[in-house]
């Protein structure tokens, strides 16, 4: 779909409260229709202690008690991508509060590839089921009295999709900060090239249109930033930024990411949120485990 078609809003205006997750470098939001008390949250964050193996819930603690105080009621969880770098609050703030679990519609692309890689067997659905609501590009949902859009944005993996919510768009890990460029594109599925086509759609929005990141990392040791707009992405960003071409990109992506480790936490990341960010089914003692592939990532 062209930028021209999507029905972007900039007179709707929510208000963004963002949640900083320092342990993986992840910023979550909650976005609330400036109309009524209706609201979603955007890529949350479940915590982990890898090394220990525990699961804890602090950060979608906070987003629950950010909302309750507030008063708002919670209609979407959103996931803009299967994220390989942290594991998703979303079901468990579900659970607490209710609102439909939404992801792209290619998620079945991803299930299907890290179904094999984690040896999953038939049991593991791979049709997108475990989540309320599969987007395709273009597709409009409401909160509250606000219509949001998705736009698919595949590159860094096959699922993912930027989110606009009236003035406000919602990247993922499709665009950093100016001075941060873009994500890496070597996952399985992933692609550079076609990382820069969907960093195009993105540019070609309206330049007042504010961008959220999903992740920042302070580079030149700044303080943690997550909001821009189109237009400063578009002049600044140092990856895709200036009227920089395709071939340029391609070249630089595919260099860098060949220097880059594997995310410390992608293992248990992709097990648990190619489930919509569920652990997988406990053994017959009740127990639970996540599998570590051997050279397979």
């Amino acid at each position: 779909m062209l930028a021209s078609n999507y029905p972007v809003d900039l007179a709707v205006k929510p208000d963004v409260k963002a949640f900083f997750d320092p342990a993986t470098n992840t910023i979550s939001y909650v976005v609330k229709d400036p109309s009524s008390n209706a609201c979603a949250v955007v890529d949350s964050v479940m915590d982990i202690d890898y090394a220990a193996g525990r699961i804890s819930y602090e950060h979608a603690d906070e987003i629950i008690d950010f909302i309750q105080k507030s008063s708002l009621e919670l209609e979407w969880l959103i996931e803009t991508h299967v994220h390989a770098d942290h594991l998703s609050g979303a079901p468990y703030i579900q659970q607490k509060l209710g609102g439909k679990l939404g992801i792209g519609n290619q998620i079945t692309v991803v299930q299907e590839t890290f179904g094999k890689v984690f040896n999953e067997g038939t049991e593991f659905q791979r049709d997108g089921s475990q989540f309320d609501r599969l987007f395709q590009d273009g597709d409009t949902y409401k909160i509250g009295n606000m219509t949001a859009f998705a736009i698919y944005t595949p590159g860094h993996t096959p699922a993912c999709m930027v989110h606009v919510m009236g003035n406000a768009a919602f990247t993922g890990d499709t665009l950093f900060m100016p001075d941060g460029g873009s994500a890496r594109a070597d996952f399985p599925g992933g692609d550079a090239a076609t990382l820069y086509d969907s960093i195009q759609k993105v540019l070609a929005l309206p330049e007042e249109l504010r961008l959220f990141m999903c992740h920042d990392y302070g580079p030149n040791g700044r303080d943690i930033q997550w909001e821009t707009t189109v237009g400063d992405e578009k002049r600044h960003n140092i990856h895709v930024g200036g009227g920089k071409t395709r071939e340029e990109f391609v070249k630089f992506r595919t260099d860098r990411d060949a220097q880059l480790d594997m995310p410390k936490l992608i293992i248990p990341s992709l097990q648990v949120n190619m489930r919509a960010g569920r652990l997988p089914p406990s053994d017959e003692s009740g127990k639970t485990f996540l599998k570590v592939p051997v050279n397979s990532l």
